[in-house]
Order: C-alpha cells, then sequence, then structure tokens
C-alpha cells in the first residue's frame, strides 16, 4: 500500500515510518521541517506541508491509499491555547477533507488518552473505575483533548458521508528510549509519594504504538472505531491494587486485570478488533531503579533506535 504519514518527524511519526518501511510498504512523510532537496530517498518519501493550509493538505494526500495522522501540538502547556486547538482540529478538517474529496480508503487518526478529560483539567477529578475503557464518558476541559474529541467526530462525520474507513487509536503515555528514565523514573523509584497518575500508571512503548498503527491501516473494519492502545503493564511496577488503594481509595473501583501489576488503562478492544498485542515493557529498556540500561542507551547514543531510523529514512 501507499501510505502517508503525517507528523513524521516526531516520534510517534518516526516510529511508524520505520515500522511501515519493514513490513514492506510505500511510504511518505509529511511535516513542517523543509525537505534536504538533493537527499534523494533513505527508505521513505518526504513532503513538506502544513496541513492547517487545505492546499497543502490536498496536495500531500493526492494518491496515497492510507493516511495515519500523527501530526499535532502533542500537549497543551507549551503553546497559547489558541494555538493548540486550532492547529490540531483546523490540521485534522483539512486533511479529513482531503482523504474524502480525494478519495483515500482508510485515514487511521492518532487520537489521545485525553479525551477522557482527567490529563489536563483545570478542575480535576478521575474515572470512577480502572482499568479505563472506551466506555467511560468524554470530558475533556483543555484545548489538546477537545481537539482530539472533535477530531474523532471528523471521522464519525466523514464516513457517514463518503466511503472512507476510519480508526482514532488514543494511545496513553507514549515512551521511547529517550524519555523512559525521565517519564518513568519518579513512579519506578518512589510511586507512593509521587502525585497520583490521572491515568492510573498507564504508559505505551512508541514501536508498540506503531505496530498498532500499522494494523490499523492493514485492517477490513467499516465505519469509525475509537481504540485505546496501552502497555500490559503499568509504569511503576507495583500491583495496580496497591497504587490505586494507597492514592484513590474506595473512589476508584477495581475491575477484572489480565495481571497483578496491568496498566489503569485497557488494551482490551484493540485485541479484539485489531489483533494487536503490546509486547513490549519500560523492563526492556530501565533498570527496576528507573536508569536507562546500557543496550537502550547504546542504541541512542549510536543513532539505532527505531524512532531515529524512522527520521533517517526521510532524509
Amino acid at each position: 500500500m501507499q501510505i502517508l504519514v503525517t507528523g513524521a518527524r516526531g516520534k510517534v511519526g518516526a516510529a511508524t515510518i520505520h515500522d511501515l518501511i519493514e513490513a514492506g510498504h510505500s511510504v511518505t512523510g509529511c511535516d513542517l521541517a523543509p525537505p534536504v532537496y538533493e537527499g534523494g530517498h533513505s527508505g521513505a518519501q518526504y513532503f513538506q506541508a502544513d496541513l492547517t493550509d487545505p492546499g497543502d493538505a490536498f496536495a500531500v494526500v493526492r494518491r496515497q491509499d492510507v493516511v495515519i495522522h500523527c501530526a499535532a501540538l502533542p500537549e497543551p502547556t507549551r503553546n497559547a491555547p489558541d494555538k493548540v486547538f486550532g492547529n490540531n482540529l483546523m490540521a485534522t478538517f483539512n486533511l479529513v477533507e482531503a482523504c474524502v474529496r480525494v478519495g483515500v480508503d482508510r485515514l487511521v487518526n492518532v487520537s489521545s488518552e485525553t479525551v477522557a478529560g482527567m490529563g489536563f483539567a483545570e478542575r480535576p477529578f478521575h474515572a470512577p473505575y480502572a482499568p479505563i475503557d472506551e466506555a467511560l464518558a468524554n470530558r475533556p476541559q483543555d484545548p489538546y483533548g477537545l481537539a482530539k474529541l472533535f477530531a474523532e467526530q471528523l471521522m464519525h462525520a466523514a464516513v457517514a458521508r463518503s466511503d472512507l474507513r476510519a480508526i482514532s487509536i488514543r494511545p496513553t503515555w507514549v515512551q521511547w528510549e529517550g524519555n523512559y528514565a525521565r517519564s518513568l523514573g519518579p513512579w519506578l523509584r518512589d510511586p507512593f509519594d509521587a502525585p497520583p497518575s490521572e491515568s492510573f500508571w498507564s504508559y505505551v512503548d512508541v514501536y508498540d504504538l506503531a505496530h498498532a498503527l500499522r494494523l490499523a491501516a492493514e485492517c477490513a473494519l467499516d465505519g469509525h472505531t475509537a481504540l485505546y492502545v496501552a502497555a500490559a503493564d503499568n509504569g511503576a511496577g507495583r500491583p495496580l491494587a496497591e497504587l490505586i488503594g494507597h492514592h484513590f481509595g474506595e473512589d476508584v473501583s477495581l475491575r477484572e486485570l489480565a495481571r497483578e501489576d496491568a496498566g489503569g488503562i485497557s488494551g482490551a478492544e484493540a485485541e479484539r478488533l485489531l489483533g494487536f498485542r503490546p509486547t513490549r515493557s519500560w523492563r526492556d529498556y530501565l533498570t527496576p531503579e528507573g536508569e536507562l540500561l546500557d543496550a537502550a542507551r547504546e542504541r541512542l547514543a549510536r543513532g539505532q533506535t527505531g524512532v531515529q531510523l524512522g527520521r533517517a529514512a526521510l532524509s
């Protein structure tokens, strides 16, 4: 298949490009950065595009079978609220409109766990049960979560008015060699004195996420479906019952777990519909004290991580 990956230079987009190339797909990546005009191709074609410009969106979508939409400002705290909301929503609107009008077969939309609302809430609240699943009501307060939820609604509308098929993947906190220690180290060293996790200590490895996105691109599901994707274990390395009991008490009811140290977001629906099973854990990257393992550190230093290889494929 000919597959376009937006946000190609971000960690999710780059890991996805690497996964798609390894699987034998023809890949184009787009992002805001200028291309290397005499660089040739190192595995994927690169196209500079600002998706908030409708012309760019239509130009880059042309001749694509599938689009995997990773492009976005990745959280709401480092840009003005109107920039986060406007950029993320209008880029998605333009991309959806282009996919519908050009006749793309499938659009895989990278949504977020933040559609549920807890992640960046100005008036904090928490889910009433764990693991969180797709049945939980979505109540985002912040511009990032709102834009992601509205983007899912754009997918619903697109499949209702065209032959486009769509899947929204809601990853939890995405980790790779470059941020595992910084992100999960505090949880591993002292999960009980650290602030509670609104997603109940869930995370997902970027290479598992890339695999899930490829499965979504290759699947035959009709309509639009939104699915959570998370690691099988939690990022604190402790029984989930202990973590929730300490931080939330009886305010959060604990449902059946696949394992004692399960994460607080369920990926069961993604397994049922896509056949996706996460295979990676923080234990593949970190010591029990949260320090990066030598093998992971060496891959990062050599530029041999999947994220770095995906970026290099665009040069």
